[in-house]
């Protein structure tokens, strides 16, 4: 299945890569790693998570307090978002 990410989702992992590598390096890399096994497992089996918001689903990552948001589609699946679940829970992906 083809995958592709909105301009949003790499700004959304773009930004919290940075902000983690400046907490301890190497840690955005495990923030990297962790991403991509969610992506992994939505790949694998992308109608197995949870419809958060009309057509989005979401799946939580792994150590990080972030979920990927992304939508089964004719051409593949889309990420739209990589969230971080800390943000105000009324903001859509």
């Amino acid at each position: 299945m083809k995958l592709s990410y909105t301009d949003r989702a790499k700004v959304d992992v773009e930004i919290a890569f940075s902000w983690y590598e400046r907490q301890r390096r190497g840690l955005g890399f495990e923030f990297l790693d962790c991403v991509e096994s969610a992506i992994k497992s939505i790949l694998d089996n992308p109608e197995i998570y949870e419809t958060y918001y009309l057509t989005y689903r979401g799946c939580v990552i792994r150590r990080f307090p972030f979920s990927v948001f992304y939508t089964i589609e004719d051409r593949g699946i889309v990420v739209h978002s990589v969230f971080d679940n800390r943000q105000d829970p009324e903001k859509k992906p």
